[in-house]
């Protein structure tokens, strides 16, 4: 809710993790039919599609050699250029604003090399570069929280997204 919030009119990039049971559904219809009951709103297939991903993560997170935070990049350019993105990031007015404040924070895209630069999407090399910023705060202790202050998870994890 608190990253809807700072993003306003980019809001509906950010979806809530559906929770542990949803993801464990066989399909996606059961888990839509679970999460109805279990929160009033189904899954998407976007959610569903991220389920293997999400489970992954959480299976090592208890071995992860160094601190995990979520970021979400529309989340850091905000929080970067000061205000939300005014243009989508698939646009050439979105791709050159977020190019622009990456490298006013010292990340310079165009400094690439090797796969990625064929490989990736240009959407992509963007949320690598928003994450790169975010963690980069993190570590500093710069970083801010959304919410600001984030609940805790089962073993005392911070819950929250961070730019």
């Amino acid at each position: 809710v608190a990253a809807r919030t700072q993003l306003g009119p980019r809001r509906s990039s950010v979806f809530s993790t559906p929770p542990r049971e949803v993801l464990l559904a066989e399909t996606h219809a059961l888990a839509t039919k679970l999460a109805v009951e279990l929160t009033g709103k189904g899954i998407s297939q976007q959610s569903w599609a991220l389920r293997s991903r999400i489970l992954e993560v959480e299976e090592w997170l208890p071995r992860a050699p160094c601190a995990v935070v979520e970021v979400h990049p529309e989340v850091s350019f905000s929080v970067m250029l000061g205000h939300p993105a005014l243009a989508s990031k698939k646009t050439w007015a979105g791709m050159v604003e977020r190019v622009s404040a990456l490298a006013v924070a010292g990340i310079h895209l165009h400094e690439v090399a090797g796969v990625a630069t064929t490989e990736a999407g240009i959407d992509d090399m963007l949320d690598a570069g928003a994450a790169a910023w975010s963690a980069a705060r993190f570590s500093a202790g710069k970083a801010q929280s959304f919410p600001s202050v984030p609940p805790l998870d089962a073993i005392g994890r911070a819950i929250a997204i961070w730019a």
